[in-house]
């Protein structure tokens, strides 16, 4: 696959220093057009990685400014959040060949401290020494990635995920009793 060099230091300066990137995403201040929204609930929303390091790479994130996915959320709070996570991990297996997909929470207090969670597909035919971690981990490098990009892929995942929730919520099919 091919990747290109990210500069690592240049992003830790950027995420310590700056207001929170998900915060500005919901209030509409945040400076990239890479981060395309594909659905929001209300409370949690789902959204493009801008740094992308596997093709499909999604965040889901609580609206509000939460720091930690388990004592910052209630129980119920925290299955909606899933319940995103679920519905757009299918979405993205819909849009994406993908021999797995990762699902993650990363984050911490000295950078990037709000609660989201990463849905990354792994394509098929990765070397196994370059899958896991490796394929996560944007010293590695990232994809290359623009915004026509982001915009094109966004749609599809919005159409899947549209497909997805038809589904689910279609009536299950009457038994025959004639």
């Amino acid at each position: 696959m091919d990747r290109i060099p990210f500069d690592f230091d240049g992003y830790v300066r950027r995420v310590q220093t700056k207001p929170c990137f998900i915060c500005a995403l919901v209030a509409g201040t945040h400076d990239s057009d890479l981060e395309q929204i594909i659905t929001d609930d209300g409370e949690n929303f789902a959204f493009l990685s801008r740094y992308p390091t596997l093709p499909g790479y999604i965040l889901v994130a609580p609206k509000l400014h939460r720091e930690h996915v388990v004592r910052d959320l209630t129980q119920d709070a925290y299955l909606r959040l899933m319940t995103m996570v679920y519905r757009m991990a299918r979405a993205v297996e819909a849009v994406v060949p993908s021999e797995r997909t990762y699902l993650l929470s990363l984050g911490s207090q000295q950078g990037n401290s709000h609660v989201h969670c990463h849905i990354a597909p792994l394509p098929a035919g990765v070397p196994y020494r370059e899958q896991q971690l490796h394929a996560l981990n944007a010293e590695n490098g990232t994809i290359p990635w623009t915004q026509h990009d982001a915009v094109q892929l966004a749609g599809r995942l919005r159409l899947a995920l549209t497909a997805i929730d038809a589904s689910t919520h279609s009536p299950a099919p009457r038994p025959d009793l004639g």
